[in-house]
């Protein structure tokens, strides 16, 4: 972990070199944050869950903030690996937290879901110490972390996904922005699209259907949910495509504020760079429409 960390920065900082002439928050960002990474957030099933937190360290106030969540069908992937993806919040000055969490090697489900929910609690209680806006929380994800991304900013405290990390009211978060998430587990265990990383995660109970129901987004639609983006190619081969118009129609149905951008013949991210100009593009349009800064 520590050295892909170390890569990571390595990254960053030849895309600094690399962009110098064009991007002046490149040459500012070892001035403008402070990087921590692998915080321990979360010890469950004797495994340290961690979370990276890039924090601005040139201000005094709180600012809005990130809460990134890696995909891999929830039995593989790394908070690393979505480093690219948390770039373009650095560039707009936000605080960005970095999630890992339990896969299913180590638990299956819910687990992953509890973890999110726990550091999202995390984020909660040690806002004041990192600069941290609570009432400016966007919580956002790709593929399994689209789905934890809608479950971390969906499911009620009530539902009881928290109990592994007592402590303050879990916040409200201010946005969703979910790249081609999960919408139904179930839909994914049987039949047609029936996929092995979900058969993986939930594993062989007897009462598999009813942890899937429990865990899938389309279940906690309803009114006064923060607003939602929704990112989906349309050849998507690995989580299919009617999942997020599905979750669109319940949301509007719901009177949720919503936006879908759909990426026309976009398979399961891979985006080319035109693509993600415009993707991204979406998203600073969201944000801004939901009064969140995009600077």
């Amino acid at each position: 972990m520590v050295f892909v960390m170390k890569a990571c920065l390595l990254a960053l900082a030849l895309c600094v070199t690399a962009a110098a002439q064009s991007s002046n928050w490149t040459l500012e960002f070892a001035n403008r944050y402070a990087v921590q990474p692998n915080i321990t957030y979360l010890v469950a099933n004797n495994y340290d869950d961690k979370l990276d937190l890039y924090e601005r360290r040139d201000v005094a106030d709180a600012q809005p903030t990130l809460i990134w969540i890696h995909g891999g069908g929830w039995t593989g992937g790394t908070k690393e690996s979505g480093f690219n993806k948390i770039l373009p919040y650095l560039e707009m000055g936000w605080n960005v937290v970095n999630v890992e969490y339990r896969l299913a090697r180590v638990s299956q489900a819910p687990a992953a879901v509890e973890d999110c929910l726990c550091a999202l609690r995390w984020v909660a209680a040690n806002a004041k110490a990192h600069h941290i806006d609570v009432n400016r929380l966007v919580v956002s994800g790709d593929s399994a972390g689209g789905h934890l991304a809608l479950t971390t900013g969906m499911i009620p405290e009530s539902e009881g996904l928290d109990r592994e990390c007592p402590g303050v009211a879990l916040p409200k978060v201010a946005a969703i922005v979910d790249w081609y998430g999960i919408t139904d587990v179930n839909d994914l265990l049987d039949g047609a699209n029936r996929r092995n990383y979900a058969v993986q995660w939930l594993g062989s109970a007897p009462n598999r259907a009813e942890i899937a129901k429990r865990l899938s987004p389309l279940e906690y639609v309803r009114p006064g949910l923060p607003p939602v983006l929704m990112i989906h190619g349309d050849a998507d081969p690995t989580v299919p495509y009617q999942h997020s118009i599905r979750l669109k129609a319940a949301l509007d149905k719901a009177g949720v504020p919503n936006t879908f951008f759909t990426v026309p013949g976009g398979k399961h991210g891979g985006f080319s760079a035109s693509e993600n100009v415009q993707v991204y593009g979406a998203i600073k349009a969201f944000l801004k429409k939901n009064g969140l800064p995009v600077n």
